[in-house]
């Protein structure tokens, strides 16, 4: 009978160690290692020279064809996935509890059936009739989608090399088990198995195949991860759970760009698509409001344009108190650094909040100036013209930097109606005149604040 021993894995690299650690020496994770039960019974078989089947081939003999992507029906999905699925591929899909990674991957299952894919549903946490349930809430449902409720990754390989579907969502993966693994499901040693089982099958058949991973309450997939690895694309769903719009961000793609992210709003009857994000997000804002200003941020190759909110008031203690949501932190209190260095507003004694309206996340640089722009006008409590969208990075010299792909974001504001926007001078310089709005180039921090506060 094999005996069984106990062995420590790092739940974020899967590194082994015999006893506890308090620090992980290959991740430096404090706290990672989890205790897990193994059998210590090992292989015997050895391969002999005729099973070797494998051969060596030279990369000028290998020939590729045109590269054939399935359409999701989704567009905003398919721009996360540089386009659609590709055969054989593994995509993990991860986010908060009740997020909506189900419902989305239901909707893709709806719309491949519509177009007579042979789909396969393998579910380990809900029902038959749980599922269905929500089937129906989503619309109606051709035949060629197939559930199965299991979690043995045996039995699950047996009916897809029996049915040979063509596209396999699991949901989720902390749910399925080995056999031939003691340890428990969900625990380090399941979860890498398990991908590995599922990677298997889907290139030696050539399935696509989506993986439903849960997270931790730092918001990364739970279990090692090496599994991020193991897959050919990692997207994860952000946003408020209580908040109506959901954003898709693609982590990693082998077949794609990660700078693309897809907008969806939650409704009764499931995600629906955010044609325009930026008309989305400027919904509600306050008119003639001082500390309120619109800047532009690019994702991948979309502009979006949000609210910058900024509140400045006396400290009635002696730490002043700086709160930032939506943006970093760090950031904030250094842009708030230059205003006082180097344009003399005294806002050391101030407190100061910053938000994204909206509750979006945004860290890229071309939104400095407007989070400048919105201290200083809550600072004075002068509103900035509604009309106006600023963008531009703000050095640590007072100086306002260049941005990338300033064109797409002038053309999205003047779609969106606006008749000014202040970018920098060296960006101005290479943009060609866009009838219908004025473009205002500025040097310094300073020069922007006497333009429209």
């Amino acid at each position: 009978m094999a005996k069984e021993k106990t062995i420590y894995y790092c739940q974020s690299c899967g590194t082994e160690s015999a006893k506890w650690m308090g620090q992980c020496p290959s991740c430096g994770e404090w706290n990672s290692f989890v205790e897990e039960i193994v059998s210590s019974k090992k292989s015997t078989k050895t391969i002999s020279r005729r099973e070797i089947t494998a051969k060596v081939t030279k990369l000028k003999d290998i020939e590729t064809e045109g590269e054939t992507r399935i359409t999701t029906g989704i567009a905003e999905l398919d721009r996360v996935l540089g386009g659609g699925i590709v055969p054989g591929s593994m995509i993990l899909v991860g986010g908060d509890p009740g997020i909506g990674k189900s419902t989305l991957l239901l909707q893709v299952c709806r719309n491949l059936a519509e177009c007579n894919r042979d789909i396969l549903y393998v579910s380990g946490e809900e029902s038959l009739q749980q599922i269905k349930m929500r089937a129906e809430r989503i619309g109606t449902f051709r035949d060629s989608l197939s559930l199965l409720c299991e979690t043995n990754l045996e039995i699950i390989d047996e009916i897809v090399r029996r049915d040979r579907p063509q596209i396999i969502v699991i949901d989720s993966i902390q749910t399925m088990y080995n056999e031939n693994v003691s340890s428990a499901p969900g625990s380090v040693s399941q979860v890498r198995e398990s991908t590995g089982s599922l990677l298997q099958m889907a290139k030696g058949l050539g399935i696509a195949i989506f993986v439903i991973g849960h997270v931790t309450k730092e918001g990364v997939v739970a279990g090692p991860r090496v599994l991020e690895h193991m897959v050919d694309t990692v997207l994860y769903f952000e946003g408020d759970r209580h908040a109506a719009y959901r954003i898709l961000r693609g982590v990693k793609n082998r077949f794609g760009s990660t700078n693309e992210i897809g907008v969806f709003e939650m409704r009764s009857g499931g995600l629906e698509e955010v044609k325009n994000p930026s008309e989305f997000m400027l919904g509600g804002k306050p008119k003639g409001a001082s500390g309120s200003v619109v800047a532009c941020s690019m994702e991948g190759s979309r502009p979006i344009l949000l609210e910058v909110q900024a509140l400045v008031c006396h400290s009635n203690f002696g730490m002043p108190r700086r709160t930032a949501a939506g943006t970093d932190f760090n950031r904030v209190n250094l842009l708030m650094a230059v205003l006082e260095k180097r344009v003399g507003l005294k806002m050391g004694a101030c407190d100061a909040y910053v938000n994204i309206a909206g509750g979006i996340k945004m860290n890229e640089p071309a939104i400095d100036l407007g989070i400048v722009l919105a201290l200083v006008s809550s600072y004075k409590n002068r509103p900035i013209d509604e009309k106006t969208i600023c963008f531009g990075e703000v050095g640590l010299s007072g100086e306002v930097r260049s941005v990338n792909m300033a064109e797409q974001r002038v053309l999205e504001a003047k779609k969106l109606g606006f008749t000014t926007c202040i970018l920098p001078e060296t960006t101005k310089e290479t943009l060609v005149k866009v009838e219908g709005i004025c473009l205002v180039g500025v040097k310094s921090v300073k020069d922007a604040i006497d333009l429209v506060v």
